[in-house]
């Protein structure tokens, strides 16, 4: 990866990168190549037009400026609660109004289909809510006793 470039924000909110020749890039995006199973490994930087600027191996190989900036857009792109705990549904059938602690606060979300739950990589799950919000269970054997015995029975 070439570390001569240069990033901040420009006025409008929007990320700007610099190449080592002075060529901006404004409005640039983060991208991650794996955001369940490898979330600080591989971060694209690329243009409006989806050329990629840069390539990221680590975050943790960033400096603490940029890592900070890239980790700011990468939050302005991804919406992904992470679901700590289930503490109510409306019924075990579908579709079903689930209560859930999340690392964001309590919410609400309605399960359309049992297929709404899909595994990703061993143990994770993504709970799709019916308005297309993606709910992340990192492990599920983690939750609660309650809130795995609810799993359960979706599963």
């Amino acid at each position: 990866m070439n570390d001569d470039y240069r990033l901040h924000f420009n006025s409008f909110g929007q990320l700007v990168f610099t190449a080592t020749d002075g060529t901006e890039h404004v409005d640039v995006e983060a991208i991650r190549a794996f955001p369940i199973s490898a979330p600080d490994d591989g971060v694209a930087l690329l243009d409006r037009d989806g050329h990629e600027l840069a390539w990221i191996r680590s975050l943790r190989e960033l400096d603490e400026p940029r890592r900070a900036l890239v980790l700011k857009r990468l939050a302005t792109r991804e919406f992904m609660p992470e679901i700590r705990r289930i503490t109510n549904v409306s019924t075990f059938s579908t579709p079903s109004k689930w209560t859930v602690e999340t690392d964001r606060g309590e919410t609400e979300l309605i399960l359309k289909a049992e297929e709404d739950i899909r595994r990703l990589a061993p143990p994770s799950l993504l709970v799709v809510d019916g308005r297309g919000i993606q709910f992340l269970i990192r492990d599920p054997h983690a939750l609660d006793n309650g809130s795995r015995k609810i799993l359960d029975r979706f599963l």
